[in-house]
């Protein structure tokens, strides 16, 4: 009986070896078809599970573009792709997941900055190193997250409110008073702390800097447009409009336009920009964007870099910023050649 036993077991542990040969590049986390153990058998791939903020604007698409194109199967990966659609819950349920399939590694492009550490005490108590893309995030012990690649977000806004100083200096207006609205993206991410937050304490350093409203158009063009036309009615004399991203500055550009203004370096109102994706480089060139501060959302192949060495037992730097400039209308159809995004 005992040996019969034996024999049961072992063919069917050699049908479940069989039946575990099948892996997917990508797929739903909630699916659950991909598993750590099956990619493992079937050629020995290193799993990622990213969760994803949505799909909102340019820059998060080319975001999620690099990390596909990173993480494929030719390159020894195969990736769990998750879209949290601008939810958070989504994106705690999409890591509970993971582990539960018990990837090799965990990628988190967070929708706000505070609220994960329960989830990521978990990653890490499962063993799972949990590597944050773009947003930072706030958590009471970081040793819940591995390494962090994104953007010195701060820098940014300080790098936009120091090309506007600069720019009025040039125009013969940095005397005269300014009237600046800012279209903020979704409140509580760290890309709009540190943007609001670098830009405006520059601003504090010019009195005649008006700061005149600041609302957030969650970073997607449809709400910057409505947000925007909302300060055209209560405020007729902007000067400026800082838009915390591309897609919010196409809806404040249609907004204006629509309300009879002209905007751009031959406008009645300033653009100023974040993100610098190709369709913003094209408002530049068409008179629409006065400058565009660059951030970069080529992330994938940093999180690689990063995976590699932890795989080698390496130990990897905890925060780590992606290169990003400044480009202004003037020398958009130069600065353009080349980029990828």
């Amino acid at each position: 009986m005992k040996k019969f036993l034996a024999m049961f077991l072992i063919g069917a542990l050699a049908a479940l070896s069989f039946s575990g040969c099948s892996k997917t590049q990508e797929s739903s986390s909630a699916a659950g078809e991909t598993t750590k153990a099956a990619d493992k058998a079937s050629g020995d791939l290193v799993v990622v599970g990213f969760s994803q903020v949505g799909a909102e604007s340019d820059w998060r698409t080319a975001n999620t573009e690099s990390m596909k194109s990173t993480f494929t199967e030719a390159n020894g990966y195969s990736l769990i792709f998750d879209d949290a659609q601008q939810k958070q819950e989504n994106q705690i349920k999409a890591i509970r997941n993971f582990i539960q399939q018990d990837v090799d590694y965990i990628v988190l492009a967070p929708v706000t900055e505070t609220g994960w550490d329960t989830v990521l005490k978990e990653a890490k108590d499962a063993g799972i190193p949990v590597i944050i893309v773009d947003r930072m995030i706030k958590v009471s012990d970081d040793s819940l997250f591995t390494a962090w690649v994104g953007s010195n977000f701060e820098k940014e806004g300080t790098d936009a409110a120091n090309w506007l100083a600069d720019y009025l200096k040039q125009k013969g207006k940095d005397s005269e008073d300014v009237n600046i609205v800012t279209l903020q993206g979704t409140i509580g991410s760290s890309a709009q702390i540190g943007r609001t937050n670098g830009f405006n304490k520059v601003a504090k350093e010019h009195s005649n800097w008006k700061i005149l409203a600041q609302q957030t158009g969650e970073f997607t063009q449809a709400k910057g447009q409505e947000v925007m036309e909302s300060f055209l009615k209560s405020y007729p004399d902007i000067d400026v409009v800082v838009a915390e991203n591309d897609n919010m500055a196409f809806g404040a550009i249609d907004a204006i336009k629509a309300a009879g203004k002209t905007c751009g370096p031959n406008g009645d109102i300033t653009i100023i920009s974040f993100d610098a994706v190709s369709a913003a480089f094209d408002a530049m060139e068409a008179g629409d964007i006065n400058v565009d501060i660059e951030c970069n959302p080529l992330h994938g192949p940093r999180v690689a870099e990063i995976i590699k060495k932890l795989e080698a037992g390496e130990k990897v730097e905890k925060l780590q910023y992606v290169a990003e400039g400044i480009f202004p209308a003037e020398t958009a159809a130069k600065d353009r050649v080349g980029r990828a995004y």
